[in-house]
């Protein structure tokens, strides 16, 4: 599945990897399309993926652990970019990302910041509000027994991230 607002197709055997914003677009479109193969790809061996306020996950080992959570059957993972912007290594990236378990959609907003060094992510760091998840997680969970209060996916770079 292609990200949502800024669609980026997955890369051709590293073809058009050639800034770190197009590392991460292809990471997050890979992770969008359950490619764990190419996701992997994209990530050096000694990464560090953090949700602040959580434990952070350290190394290539223990963030496959986190890509196989999003391979379970049942499960999905979708992002839409509402903006991208890159200086030297670093990218930083303002996003709706919506988890999917079963029929629940849960539909937040993030900000990340992406390190990257020599075509491979070494640092993953999101941010969020706590309370816009919980907020999130009723409405999937309403959205289930009521379909029309089912978040949907933005339309454009202008709709509010997490709406």
């Amino acid at each position: 599945m292609p990200i949502g607002l800024h669609p980026v197709p997955a890369p051709e055997s590293g073809v058009g990897l050639d800034s770190p914003q197009s590392v991460v677009e292809a990471f997050l479109a890979a992770l969008a399309a359950k490619d764990a193969e190419t996701a992997d790809a994209l990530i050096d061996d000694d990464i560090e993926y953090v949700n602040v306020s959580l434990p952070a996950v350290r190394g290539r080992s223990e963030f496959g652990r986190v890509l196989a959570l999003l391979s379970r059957p049942g499960t999905g993972f979708e992002v839409y970019l509402h903006s991208i912007a890159a200086e030297g290594s670093t990218v930083l990236t303002e996003r709706t990302d919506v988890v999917v378990i079963g029929s629940v959609r849960i539909q937040f907003w993030v900000w990340g910041r992406f390190e990257v060094r020599d075509g491979a992510i070494t640092l993953w760091r999101d941010s969020f509000d706590f309370v816009d998840i919980a907020r999130a997680t009723v409405r999937g969970l309403i959205g289930v027994a009521l379909p029309s209060l089912r978040p949907v996916s933005p339309s454009d770079t202008k709709a509010a991230p997490g709406r």
